[in-house]
């Protein structure tokens, strides 16, 4: 297959049940921004909560970085079973399209299961890893894989000691994003498939990318 968005239905023979998904076929040195789901966006409770809260301008950064050209990824350590709740709470909100990865059962070690996924992202796949988000319970997922603290952004409470291994948006995804589009406050993604990748439309039920461990 060339580099693209491909429309995948798996069927099962005996009872023809079906699940609809996206395959992406990316270049080698694909740039991307991972956003720990309920670390980066939710302001209440989790994602599967009564009633989940979206942070304010959490969605104007992700799309920042998709206009950008960068390859968005999203990660959870939640189960592959609340997939649907998921993909629905990001459709709702108007996230921009993206990979997603869920863990593929109950997981006792969902920091691990991350990491997991962005090395065999970064050594199986050849993607770069150019930025990434989630709370304190996140940094040490992302400096296990490499990234500096001015790659690592962080919402909510963090402690002192984590303020040197990561970047700390004390005034929020407004603030930030005002920073991002400064002069010299992010770049465009070099190469990789952003004109062959990237769809400017957010989720939808025969638009989601899904991509377990």
């Amino acid at each position: 297959l060339s580099y693209g968005l491909y429309p995948v239905k798996m069927v099962v023979r005996g009872d023809h049940t079906s699940v609809d998904f996206s395959l992406a076929v990316v270049p080698p040195r694909t740039e991307c921004v991972v956003f720990s789901i309920d670390g980066s966006f939710t302001a209440s409770v989790s994602v599967t909560g009564r009633d989940p809260k979206v942070r304010a301008g959490a969605v104007d950064v992700v799309r920042h970085w998709q206009e950008l050209g960068y390859l968005i990824v999203y990660i959870t350590g939640r189960p592959d079973m609340q997939q649907q709740r998921v993909l629905a709470w990001l459709a709702q909100h108007n996230f921009p399209h993206g990979l997603v990865s869920f863990a593929d059962g109950l997981s006792t070690d969902p920091l691990g299961h991350k990491a997991v996924y962005i090395k065999s992202l970064m050594q199986d796949h050849g993607v770069l890893i150019h930025a990434a988000y989630g709370s304190s319970k996140d940094i040490s997922v992302y400096s296990s894989i490499g990234l500096r603290p001015n790659q690592i952004f962080i919402v909510g409470k963090v402690s002192k000691k984590h303020h040197q291994q990561s970047t700390v948006l004390m005034e929020g995804y407004a603030a930030h994003l005002a920073s991002l589009m400064s002069h010299g406050g992010s770049r465009p993604a070099q190469g990789n498939a952003r004109m062959v990748l990237v769809p400017r439309s957010g989720f939808g039920h025969s638009a989601s990318i899904r991509r377990r461990r």
